[in-house]
This record gives structure tokens, sequence and C-alpha cells, in this order.
């Protein structure tokens, strides 16, 4: 994922380095804790969502970047990509979502 940084001016580049390395960082923890006890701990009940939401905008980023070939679509997908990867990383943290889900509404609230 750090390598992809070095292409980050060719958005098309960039969006399939970053991709493979987040497929390649899920993988290693596959491989570290077994690909059954991996696949049970990303579509538990708690983090099913987040792991649908991630795996499809890892999807629509590679098929913005190979077949589409736009750069403002894949530099889109790639923004949805690494909000959807916080989000499912942060299901693993406990009470992490809440708390970022209750600061997000106190930086962005507009009430007075």
């Amino acid at each position: 994922m750090f390598l992809s940084l070095i292409v980050f001016v060719k958005p098309i580049k960039f969006a399939l380095l970053f991709t493979f390395g987040n497929i390649f960082a899920v993988g290693s923890t596959a491989f570290l804790i077994g690909t059954g006890q991996q696949l049970t701990m990303m579509f538990d009940s708690t983090r099913v969502y987040a792991t649908s939401i991630y795996l499809g905008c890892v999807v629509i980023s590679l098929i913005c970047a190979l077949l589409i070939h736009n750069k403002i679509l894949t530099l889109i997908a790639i923004v949805c990509e690494i909000c959807a990867l916080i989000w499912y990383s942060l299901s693993y943290i406990p009470f992490a979502r809440t708390m970022l889900s209750n600061l997000m509404v106190r930086v962005f609230d507009t009430e007075l």
C-alpha cells in the first residue's frame, strides 16, 4: 500500500497498487490466523456490513481502474475504499465505531 504513493500522480496505477495492497494486507492476516477464522471474523454479525461495503469498494475501484479507465471515478472509488477500510478496521476495536460516529456528529453538527 505504501509503495502506491510513488505513483500517486497517476490515479489508475495508484488505484491498482493501493487496492492490491489492501487485498494482500487482508490476505496476510488470513495467513496468520487461518482462512476459516479470517472469514468467520470478517462475516461476523457485528462487521458483516462493514466487510461487504469494503469488499464492494475494492471491486468498484478495480472496475474503475481496469475497465472504465476514468481518473475521476477511480479517485472517488479510492476515497470510498479508504473510508470503508477505516470503518472496517474500526470494527475490530471495541466501541471505536461508536466513538467515531459521535465525534463526527459533534464536529459536523450545525445546530447551535
